[in-house]
């Protein structure tokens, strides 16, 4: 299964990855928040790891950890990702009854996308089409974005996909019916249906429009929660805009599926919106992973309505503005047009000039609150400072908050830019609020590593050396040789270290490493008699060495030497402290002796240095 699942291909699926080099790529870990990249793949031993937060593994634990599956589902969501049909054990087929929960809902949804497509062709589907041509929508575009339509019948769509194999329980559980009478109803009657597909382009839910003055139910109405759809992670059309939004480095946020459909055909492919709820972290979550850049040149966009539920969606997305590894804008149109009638109205242009004109998410929120404030009187102006001095505090980046105060005060009229300083810096100083809603004051404080002994200290050279001889032993095991494997496990001054050392002999040593690759790391990770080494395995697979292809095997055996040169400046020092502790007159045979062992030491140790040295 990993031979056929190129981990490179499928992080890529989730993550923009860019070269790192030594064969390595990067990205922006999806498990946990940063802004710079900590996340590595390493494509030829099938391996990810992230350095910021310690996990790692090969493709099905990506898959495992991405998707939220179980092991077996994880297996199953890459055998039909690479079309292998599995089989049990005891052989023959796995039945379709016996399949995982979440690929027989994927299946369903499938069919289910299939069905409502090929219905919005019917003469039933009339007032959808009428729909979709006012909008400025052709037959082509309802095809690229795969819009359908839904039958006004009780069980159009339920008959369809029992008649396929699937059960009432799974229709039920899956959103796609729901429970009636008599039993299950479908729940999308004589509506225009949007499928909903996760970045990997499976359909997992729909969003579906009213058409008919007789449904007495919502506007839009949207697939509920299910196994396979959470809708606060979700949003739809990244299954087309994440390639653009990575190369672009830039995501446009709308309000509706016709929205999208417009600003793509409009020429900004890199539109999203989320699906019947606000826009959050894990939708930032999403953006951030496929818009690494790290110059920090990415765009993310809000377009929202004019009006004053627009205004509040912008607040709300200002809360989570310095979550994102991007700048942040917001573009309205003055006459409250979304992009959908917008580009109705005015053509393809006026989509384009409409985000061209984007304006920064921290200028839009001090605007929007000092405008409702009478500036015209000095009462007016004090009470919008001190409205809006708390959003410039919460900037974290000292340089562009004290701009923004220095913005504040012309916006206010005050003319008096020190005054506005003082008064931003004063609430800046003040202990952070209790509770959400409050920008920048997030604890800065990273992820806390795993390992019951703590981490390495980085600057410590001797469990840097450490690292870099273990990191050899998993990568370039040939190079190290028979000198490795007879340094003994006393020579790692860390627990973890020393036990990885005896990892590495009992999976056979450096002869059975040979040159690397997959089916070594693959033999130290089942031998690992734990998740930490079982971690770190991975970690020191993934982790770039530090010298160049054609300087490998100086820098190995430099290496070598370095960490005997640290064993024997213990030794020496054990020698001296018992030599201190003996009288050299009462004692003269024992200590004679000590002192020659200390000069072999030291001309050991200067035989070492010189050879580390040379590498």
């Amino acid at each position: 299964m990993r031979e056929r699942s190129p981990i490179a291909d499928v992080v890529a699926e989730h993550v923009q990855l860019r070269n790192a080099g030594g064969g390595n790529l990067k990205g922006l870990c999806p498990f946990h928040e940063e802004k710079g990249p900590s996340f590595n793949v390493t494509p030829d031993r099938g391996l990810f790891y992230c350095f910021g937060c310690a996990v790692g593994g090969d493709v099905i634990k990506f898959v495992e950890m991405i998707e939220h599956l179980t092991f077996g589902e994880a297996v199953e969501r890459l055998a039909v990702r690479a079309g292998i049909q599995l089989r049990y054990e005891q052989g023959g087929y796995v039945p379709k009854r016996e399949q995982g929960e979440r690929a027989r809902l994927i299946e369903a949804h499938r069919a289910a996308a299939e069905f409502y497509a090929d219905r919005l062709s019917s003469p039933e589907a009339a007032a959808g089409r009428r729909f979709l041509a006012e909008r400025g929508f052709e037959r082509a575009d309802a095809e690229h974005f795969g819009v359908g339509y839904g039958p006004n019948e009780w069980e159009a769509l339920t008959r369809h996909l029992l008649a396929r194999g699937f059960t009432a329980a799974e229709l039920v559980k899956g959103g796609l019916a729901k429970e009636g009478r008599r039993g299950p109803i479908d729940r999308f009657r004589g509506r225009l249906i949007w499928p909903i597909r996760d970045s990997t382009g499976e359909v997992i839910g729909f969003g579906a429009r009213k058409l008919l003055e007789a449904d007495d139910g919502p506007k839009y109405l949207n697939t509920p929660e299910s196994p396979i759809y959470k809708k606060s992670s979700v949003l739809y059309g990244i299954d087309l805009a994440k390639r653009e939004i990575s190369k672009r480095s830039q995501a446009v946020v709308v309000e509706g599926y016709t929205d999208v459909m417009a600003c793509h055909l409009a020429g900004l492919p890199t539109a999203v919106a989320t699906c019947g709820t606000s826009f959050g972290e894990e939708h930032i979550k999403i953006l951030r992973r496929f818009m690494f850049d790290e110059a920090g040149r990415g765009e993310v966009i809000f377009t929202f309505d004019g009006d004053s539920a627009g205004q509040k969606a912008a607040e709300r997305a200002f809360a989570h503005e310095q979550k994102f590894a991007a700048q942040t804008f917001v573009a309205v149109q003055p006459d409250g047009l979304d992009p959908c009638d917008l580009r109705v109205k005015q053509g393809d242009a006026a989509v384009r000039d409409l985000v061209a004109g984007r304006e920064p998410l921290f200028a839009f929120a001090i605007r929007n609150v000092i405008s409702r404030y009478d500036l015209r009187a000095n009462e007016g102006r004090l009470a919008a400072l001190d409205a809006a001095a708390p959003i410039v505090a919460g900037i974290k980046d000292t340089a562009l908050r004290r701009m923004y105060a220095v913005d504040l005060d012309r916006w206010l009229g005050i003319l008096d830019e020190q005054f506005v300083i003082e008064r931003v810096t004063e609430i800046a100083r003040r202990p952070p609020a209790a509770g959400p809603g409050v920008p920048g004051q997030r604890g800065a404080r990273g992820p806390e590593r795993r390992g019951e002994s703590g981490p390495p200290d980085p600057g410590d050279p001797r469990s840097r050396v450490e690292l870099e001889v273990l990191k050899l032993a998993v990568q370039r095991p040939a190079l190290l040789g028979p000198g490795f494997d007879s340094l003994g496990s006393e020579s790692f001054s860390r627990p973890e270290h020393a036990a990885f050392y005896d990892l590495v002999l009992a999976s056979g040593g450096t002869a059975a490493g040979g040159h690397g690759g997959r089916g070594w790391v693959d033999r130290l990770i089942e031998g690992a008699p734990n998740d930490t080494l079982r971690s770190m395995v991975t970690r020191l697979a993934v982790e770039t060495l530090r010298t160049a292809l054609e300087s490998e095997e100086r820098y190995a055996s430099g290496l070598l030497a370095a960490l005997s040169a640290i064993s024997v400046d213990r030794a020496i020092a054990q020698v001296k402290g018992r030599m201190q502790r003996l009288n050299p007159v009462d004692e003269q045979q024992d200590y004679n002796r000590l002192f020659g062992e200390l000069v072999a030491l030291e001309q050991q140790r200067r035989t070492l240095r010189e050879r580390a040295a040379g590498s």
